[in-house]
């Protein structure tokens, strides 16, 4: 779509009469007049919805509220809008109001595994810090729909402090990724003050950015906002493009700014139902966006949040996609399938199975082409054993490296030499409690 088309001047003018370009392309002016009723949809797309169903709408917003910039609106297709990709991301649907048997208000415990307000605390080295509770629109399938509507505000400089000091005194933290809500909600002084407490940390390596607005509102991605980022280098953007509809002439514009401020920049898709979820369109999205010197990062599967099961495919899907991706195209426009496990557990890589079978000294593999293969591994491969005392290891890791080692976890302390543990157990396994129930002393 071109930069202010002949639709998009439509509907500028029927927000506001004589709107030029420059002005359409405010982000401050889009933000103004997003659109968050049904009343106003129908007026800016010229459809109209019948009584019934406008009821039931209007009860899903009552809920799960609507917010959508005019520029992201100006991308459906009128003509048969109900199965554009973009009016399903953006406007309600009843099947929303459907909570499944599984769904979960906080799907992957965000809240649970937050020690200090604002700081979600899982994996060992890195922290996601919530900076704003604001996003330039409300994506029907956002993982924190609880959240939605609820807390429309920024974070005032108390509450981000308190984050800070929690990443300074932990000292394991060496990357820190900003979201919200979308950081770039925020204004450039905020944000680059929060950037550089954060460069101030010597433990802090790399410093991310996840937002949505070179997808919803690239209007945002000016000058002076590109000019204070790169000060702040190292820093990481993962932005979210799931369609390639979405990739436009102003989105690429915002995207080319990124880049050639030297920001290197990853995208995470969510595979959703009656959007991406066929292999053609998955393969014409990472080719658009490796064009655009974005990596596809991550393609998600749906989480268990209230509200989405309409949009929730079978994993089975997923694979597929992967599958029609290895091979077909260059390895670095092939996302990781992930899962994030409900209850906090993290991204779990769920990939084709290429590896059929191996031996003592040889594996069977399979290409994309279901061509099978073999492996032969090494006849006498004399293991390093690794006590983990690094002073009297003959392999070289210099101290300028600057790693430090802390105490592995999970399938990583099963597989290391240092420690006795050999099974890891759960709390509810029942053949273990009854030997500790065993044990106990009856006088005790």
């Amino acid at each position: 779509m071109a930069i202010f088309d002949a639709r998009q001047k439509d509907i500028a003018e029927m927000i506001e009469t004589d709107v030029v370009r420059s002005k359409w392309q405010s982000w401050e002016w889009q933000m103004r007049h997003s659109v968050r009723s049904i009343e106003s949809f129908e007026s800016l797309l010229k459809v109209t919805f019948d009584d019934d169903e406008r009821a039931e709408l209007q009860r899903t917003l009552d809920r799960f509220p609507l917010s959508v910039t005019p520029y992201y609106l100006s991308l459906i297709n009128r003509e048969d809008y109900r199965n554009d990709p973009v009016f399903k991301q953006s406007f309600p649907s009843p099947s929303e109001l459907i909570i499944s048997e599984h769904d979960m208000a906080d799907p992957l415990a965000e809240d649970t595994d937050s020690p200090v307000p604002g700081i979600t605390h899982r994996y060992p080295d890195r922290v996601l810090f919530h900076v704003s509770n604001v996003c330039s629109m409300y994506c029907r399938h956002c993982t924190r729909k609880r959240k939605v509507g609820d807390m429309d505000r920024i974070p005032v400089r108390k509450e981000v402090r308190e984050g800070l000091e929690y990443i300074r005194e932990h000292t394991e933290v060496r990357d820190v990724l900003l979201s919200g809500g979308d950081p770039l909600m925020l204004t450039d002084s905020y944000l680059d003050w929060i950037l550089t407490e954060l460069r101030e940390i010597e433990h802090v390596e790399v410093i991310r950015i996840g937002t949505r607005m070179p997808v919803v509102l690239p209007y945002r991605i000016t000058d002076d906002l590109v000019n204070m980022l790169k000060k702040h280098h190292p820093l990481w953007i993962n932005t979210h493009f799931n369609h390639p509809a979405e990739i436009t002439t102003s989105s690429a514009v915002a995207l080319r700014k990124l880049a050639d401020a030297g920001i290197p920049l990853g995208n995470q898709s969510v595979l959703l139902a009656g959007v991406n979820d066929c292999p053609r369109i998955m393969k014409s999205l990472v080719h658009k966006l490796v064009k655009n010197r974005v990596r596809p990062y991550y393609l998600y599967q749906c989480d268990l949040s209230e509200g989405l099961s309409h949009f929730r495919t079978p994993v089975g899907k997923g694979i597929e996609i992967i599958e029609s991706l290895i091979g077909h195209t260059s390895g670095f426009a092939v996302p990781t399938y992930v899962i994030d496990a409900p209850g906090g557990g993290g991204k779990i890589p769920v990939m084709p199975n290429y590896l059929i079978s191996w031996s003592t000294n040889k594996v069977v593999l399979r290409n994309y082409e279901g061509v099978i293969t073999t492996y032969k591994e090494p006849d006498s491969y004399e293991p390093t054993f690794c006590d983990r005392n690094c002073e009297r290891c003959e392999l070289q890791l210099h101290e300028e490296s600057g790693e430090d080692e802390y105490r592995s976890v999970g399938i990583a302390e099963l597989l290391n030499d240092q420690d006795d543990i050999i099974s890891l157990i759960p709390d509810t396994n029942e053949r273990v409690n009854r030997r500790t129930t065993a044990d106990e002393d009856p006088s005790d």
